[in-house]
């Protein structure tokens, strides 16, 4: 087996077909939804409108709520595979165990509180919560956590693994076109075409773990021709920066996209049932990513670890498959780059404009446009590294948001809106200064994220102390 080819003499004419008719199928779901979208919304009324356009109505059921989560979650698949293919289990504990706990944790302890609050937003949700300077920090937080620059990368490594050219010209390519499709539509848009992509992204990468359980045998071939180090839980790493990925699973607590389609089901019963089936369906998606990079590594270890995963794929699976399986692939990364980009563009044009421009659809779209240009800006600053960009803005959000919004869940009222912007800047502050100044001995082993959690902690409990003494002294 060949550690590098060209994906575009590889793939035969019923590959080609399959795709197509595939990619032909989730653009119909758009049209389709958006034809719905005119049975549903009977007026007129600008404010309904809005409503329809970022949260379908609230009108989500159990199997759209399963089936646009799932397909939300994935668009990194390259960054995932190539953990995978050169770290091996550690993989399945950081991508996945560590995020089954923060799911869980969302259903049980937090739907049922935010469900009452009738938000649109995170940060409408946060202003209610808190007031209107925490809204604001919230909507800059949320901004840069959703900005899709890794589903961008992502775009872009796929487009050029199948037509080569540059990086840059391959994202603008595939940003143009989701960019089209997402403001044609809405929400409604996104979660029709989550539908397709769903069941195309879940089938593509079973496939690829049976037939390579079926050509190579099951776990004594890894154990023969893998390192010993690609089964244990830190994947030759420390701890302490393992379970930095646990903390940056736990902003799942603090992620737009979860309460967005929190905010648009049916009720807080159908988030809950559907946030408890999305985990059992990521498990198994997570089983066959990882092992799936693991037996390519086990028989074309050369290869580029961003790349190998598709490669291996693309070489064992028989005509036709082939097709289906790019075509999955290609829906694993579009699922998530539309609805973060989608989203991006509502935290622009609802949570941080002017209140009184808030809910124009025309100000929307115009939003997803800069958030398609900015990302493919950042993707390009960031040098196309997957695992950085997770890396970056995971801290942030999981070391200045996380614990302000959870404090203010479990003790409602009890932290002001003065207080939470306190802590989130201390957060920040302290998150920034120690990635950029450089650390000897000890320190430098300690991450960023677990600084900026402490700095938080302490700005949250300054801020308490300095109040309570200013209170005592006045009385």
């Amino acid at each position: 087996m060949n550690s590098k080819i060209k994906v575009y003499d590889v793939m035969s004419s019923l590959d080609w077909t399959v795709f197509c008719v595939i990619l032909l199928l989730t653009f119909l779901s758009v049209i389709y939804g958006h034809s719905l979208k005119k049975k549903t919304l009977k007026t007129d009324d600008e404010k309904e409108s809005f409503l329809d356009l970022i949260l379908m109505g609230r009108q989500l059921t159990l199997p759209m709520f399963v089936a646009t989560l799932v397909a939300t979650w994935y668009g990194g698949i390259f960054g995932v595979t190539a953990i995978a293919f050169e770290k091996g289990v550690y993989n399945f504990v950081t991508q996945g165990a560590f995020w089954y706990i923060a799911y869980l944790i969302f259903a049980f302890f937090l739907v049922d509180k935010i469900a009452r609050y009738k938000a649109i937003t995170l940060p409408d949700l946060i202003e209610q919560m808190f007031g209107p300077k925490s809204a604001k920090v919230c909507g800059v937080f949320n901004f840069f956590n959703v900005l899709p620059i890794v589903y961008t990368i992502s775009l872009g490594l796929f487009l050029q693994l199948i037509f080569g050219g540059h990086l840059w010209q391959m994202m603008i390519l595939g940003i143009l076109i989701v960019v089209a499709y997402s403001m044609y539509g809405g929400f409604r848009a996104v979660v029709f075409s989550d539908i397709i992509q769903f069941f195309v992204m879940c089938l593509a990468v079973l496939t690829v773990l049976l037939l390579s359980l079926y050509m190579y045998g099951g776990p004594t071939f890894l154990v023969n021709n893998l390192p010993k180090q690609h089964f244990t839980l830190t994947g030759g790493e420390s701890w302490a920066t393992t379970f930095v990925w646990g903390f940056i699973a736990l902003s799942t607590l603090v992620d737009p996209n979860f309460y967005q389609r929190v905010f648009a089901a049916k009720s807080s019963k159908v988030a809950k049932v559907g946030i408890i089936i999305s985990t059992l369906i990521w498990f198994i998606f997570d089983i066959c990513t990882t092992f799936g990079a693991m037996y390519a590594k086990a028989v074309i270890p050369q290869a580029d670890s961003s790349y190998a995963y598709m490669i291996y794929a693309i070489q064992i699976l028989p005509n036709g498959l082939r097709g289906f399986f790019m075509a999955g692939i290609l829906a694993t990364i579009l699922s998530t780059l539309d609805s973060y980009l989608f989203l991006a563009g509502t935290t622009i044009t609802y949570d941080l404009v002017p209140r009184k421009w808030k809910g124009k659809p025309l100000l929307h779209h115009i939003g997803i446009v800069f958030v398609g240009g900015l990302a493919i800006v950042l993707a390009i600053v960031f040098k196309g590294n997957i695992k950085v960009v997770w890396k970056t803005l995971g801290s942030y959000s999981a070391s200045c948001l996380l614990l302000p919004v959870l404090y203010g869940h479990i003790f409602p009222r009890k932290i002001s809106d003065a207080q939470f912007v306190f802590a989130c800047i201390c957060g920040v502050v302290a998150t920034t200064y120690w990635r950029l100044v450089a650390h000897q001995g000890f320190l430098k082993h300690v991450d960023e994220l677990y600084i900026g959690i402490l700095a938080t902690s302490l700005g949250l409990s300054v801020f308490a102390a300095m109040r309570h003494a200013s209170r005592k002294k006045i009385l």
